[in-house]
């Protein structure tokens, strides 16, 4: 055999032999798929629903699931605004699920859901809601999340009568702490790392237990470790967006954490940054509380309803929430630093009583 016909017959079986590898490796891929996703098609709505296996999915037949998403109605809802509309969904006394419809038609839209599905993923964290499945419909799309019982912050710190409730200092602290953690879960734990791009006291929700959960990943960017910033259009919420922002176009890790110095600041003075008062006289949330804590005059802007409250707590993490909303991005800490900001303040304390 001539060395031509050697080296042909060579290159013919390293070929043969790299397509077959990669033919492995798929089916290996998708079978590892299969046992993390249950698949149930909808022939009459033409929808795919997919479920991520886990311990409490199992008890859950796939037909009676369908059957039961394809039932929600308006009085099933327990929330909306511009990124969809939320129901509860029942399935029995113990089992239920946050259930977001967005409706398909706009790119915007379907980017988001993309977004959210790419983002939740794998994530299993004790302070990020967890995402059980969705579902896929030629009209809309649906994302299925664990239900939580209590809400959003949004609504406990600042909605109506019925939704309103007083929560202590160790509650708010516990609150901030879990945030904080979930953050910077996303942030230095996930690869690729994950920037929210809209942290804000709506898009935080609490379990049974009153455990912070970081929810609504619909803005969310992929970000490679090796990377400083994402561009991408401006998107998020007015009073929580970090003034580089505007001007740069830039999403930053340093930009979730100046909204988590936001939402700090809400735990401190039960106020919206977007308080009408504010707009009246021409300020904002951040502003009032920077020139009253200037001043070392915390009280003033402390949320009413905290009574007797360990001063020396509340001022730390007055300076922690400022150390967050520092204008110059590079001055303000990481979320992991932030973490550990915050948990000093109940070991100093431990420390100190002992």
């Amino acid at each position: 055999m001539s060395n031509a016909r050697v080296l042909s017959f060579s290159i013919t079986i390293s070929v043969v032999a790299f397509v077959i590898s990669k033919i492995i490796i798929a089916v290996l891929l998708y079978r590892r798929w299969q046992r993390k996703h249950m698949v149930i098609q909808d022939s009459f709505s033409g929808g795919k629903l997919v479920m991520f296996r886990s311990p409490k999915m199992k008890s859950l037949k796939h037909n009676t699931f369908l059957k039961k998403t394809m039932k929600l109605s308006n009085k099933d809802i327990i929330g909306s605004g511009g990124y969809g509309t939320v129901y509860k969904m029942t399935i029995n006394d113990s089992i239920a699920f946050a259930v977001k419809r967005l409706n398909r038609g706009s790119a915007e839209r379907d980017q988001g859901f993309e977004r959210e599905l790419e983002a939740m993923g794998d994530i299993k964290h004790r302070n990020i809601v967890t995402l059980h499945g969705y579902y896929t419909a030629p009209h809309y799309n649906l994302l299925i999340y664990e239900l939580m019982p209590n809400g959003s912050l949004a609504q406990l710190l600042h909605g109506s009568s019925t939704e309103k409730k007083v929560l202590d200092w160790p509650s708010r602290y516990k609150v901030a702490v879990g945030v904080a953690r979930g953050i910077s879960y996303l942030h230095h734990d996930c690869i690729p790392h994950i920037i929210h791009r809209d942290i804000k006291s709506s898009n935080i929700l609490l379990d049974k237990d009153m455990e912070a959960r970081v929810s609504d990943f619909g803005l969310a960017t992929l970000m490679d470790p090796d990377k400083t910033h994402v561009s991408t259009l401006i998107a998020g919420t007015f009073g929580y967006l970090a003034p580089e922002y505007f001007d740069t176009g830039k999403a930053t890790a340093k930009g979730d954490v100046y909204s988590f110095g936001v939402v700090l600041l809400e735990l401190l003075t039960g106020k919206k940054p977007t308080d009408e008062a504010f707009i009246e006289e021409g300020t904002k949330l951040v502003s009032w509380v920077k020139a009253v804590v200037q001043q070392n005059r915390e009280e003033l802007v402390l949320d009413s309803s905290l009574d007797c409250c360990p001063t020396n707590e509340i001022n730390h993490v007055f300076n922690i929430a400022l150390m967050c909303l520092e204008p110059e991005p590079s001055k303000r800490p990481t979320m992991a630093e932030t973490v550990k900001l915050l948990e000093q303040i109940t070991s100093e304390k431990f420390v100190t009583d002992t």
